[in-house]
């Protein structure tokens, strides 16, 4: 079996590993290398369009099915996978981690839009971004109705920076202690962040609760790709699963 892993999470790394244990010839792919991946397979980057799309490469590498562990808001690589799949008639799985739901101390407020994040921080004059990468028009706008910004990526910034904005390079996992300090630090009066689910940046919520800052959230998006889609929400499941389709 020859499988397209699509990752960049922590999830994906986790999944990969007891699949080429167990034998399963892996491509590991991601959207871009912030540290590489301690794994025993092939990694590639960069995305397919280099390679003449990802429909090209599947066929090419003769590829036998694609396990996409990518982010939850990896929308447009998601949707592609899908349909490729669809269109090539090759399996197709999906890990989706659970979304975290708020607790009776928070307080949230959900939007379904960046247009609606935008109106909304609007209102605060410290907030703390936590959304990934921003394109230079969301960003200015953010900060253009703010007094200070405080933007955290993993990587340098695509955008231009304003003089008011001020970036936090970290990769996570991220604590509790440090998460704290830096909003007390900050003066942060609100907290941005997608609902990416898991463990590894959930600390920042328990920081805000503790702190009583408001969390402006960004629901996560809806798949536009029709048909069935096997979508797991345990690694150990889905392991199973894509090991039981050998047979």
């Amino acid at each position: 079996m020859k499988l397209l892993l699509l990752g960049g999470t922590a999830d994906a790394r986790k999944i990969a590993a007891p699949l080429i244990q167990a034998g399963v010839e892996v491509i590991y792919s991601v959207a871009g290398l912030v540290r590489k991946p301690d794994l025993a397979c092939a990694v590639i980057s960069g995305g397919f369009s280099k390679t003449g799309g990802m429909q090209k490469y599947l066929i090419e590498q003769q590829i036998s099915g694609v396990l996409d562990a990518t982010h939850p808001y990896a929308v447009r690589i998601t949707e592609s996978a899908q349909r490729n799949c669809q269109q090539l008639n090759i399996p197709y799985w999906r890990f989706s981690r659970d979304p975290w739901v708020p607790q009776s101390a928070d307080n949230w407020l959900i939007v379904d839009s960046w247009s609606e994040l935008i109106a909304h921080c609007s209102h605060y004059r410290r907030p703390f971004l936590t959304t990934g990468q921003l394109s230079q028009s969301q960003l200015e706008q953010l900060a253009a109705n703010s007094q200070q910004l405080l933007y955290r990526t993993a990587a340098a910034p695509v955008a231009s920076l304003a003089a008011n904005v001020q970036w936090l390079k970290a990769i996570g996992p991220f604590g509790l202690a440090d998460e704290l300090a830096i909003m007390e630090d900050f003066k942060t009066d609100l907290l941005v962040c997608k609902n990416a689910g898991g463990a590894a940046t959930y600390a920042k919520l328990e920081a805000a609760r503790q702190l009583q800052i408001r969390v402006l959230m960004l629901a996560r998006p809806v798949d536009s790709v029709e048909g069935n889609v096997a979508e797991y929400s345990s690694g150990a499941a889905l392991v199973a699963e894509v090991l039981d389709s050998r047979k």
